[in-house]
């Protein structure tokens, strides 16, 4: 009988001095009262804000997409990152830079709060990632409507 397991390492390790890692989480906001405001150009320059926000805080955006009222990203971060704290810098750099590029938004939105407080985040194993691309990518292919699903 044969007693070893085969295991294979997830490609995306990461090595460092005296330490491996792969870290991964599924991170989802809203914008406040769910009002539909991601579109257009207003969605390009949002993607183009996370990617350099992002990129400034060390974290690598393995997947996003803008819906009209919410974000969803996959992220890899390093184990120094705290996970509260890049999303409170993600969605507040975004918040101020596109009501500088987009003045119309503080009409739309009332108290100019561009993001709910709010937000989701679960982490991700080598075995749940090509999921979570798939969900992810998704977003747009789905017949949804913007605001929070109906409970059946």
């Amino acid at each position: 009988m044969n007693n070893t397991l085969e295991m294979q390492a997830p490609s995306n390790i990461t090595y460092g001095r005296g330490y491996a890692y792969c870290l991964q989480y599924h991170i989802v906001w809203a914008t406040k009262y769910r009002k539909a405001v991601l579109c257009g150009s207003i969605e390009t320059d949002l993607k183009d804000l996370l990617l350099k926000y992002a990129a400034e805080q060390d974290i690598k955006i393995c997947a996003m997409e803008v819906m009209p009222d919410h974000v969803h990203l996959l992220v890899e971060t390093k184990p120094q990152c705290k996970p509260s704290d890049a999303v409170k810098i993600l969605k507040g750099s975004t918040a101020w830079h596109l009501f500088k590029l987009h003045p119309e938004l503080k009409q739309q939105l009332w108290g100019g709060n561009l993001w709910n407080p709010s937000y989701f985040i679960a982490t991700v194993s080598d075995r749940t990632a090509e999921q979570i691309h798939a969900y992810i990518a998704g977003q747009k292919t789905k017949d949804r409507k913007p605001g929070r699903p109906k409970r059946s």
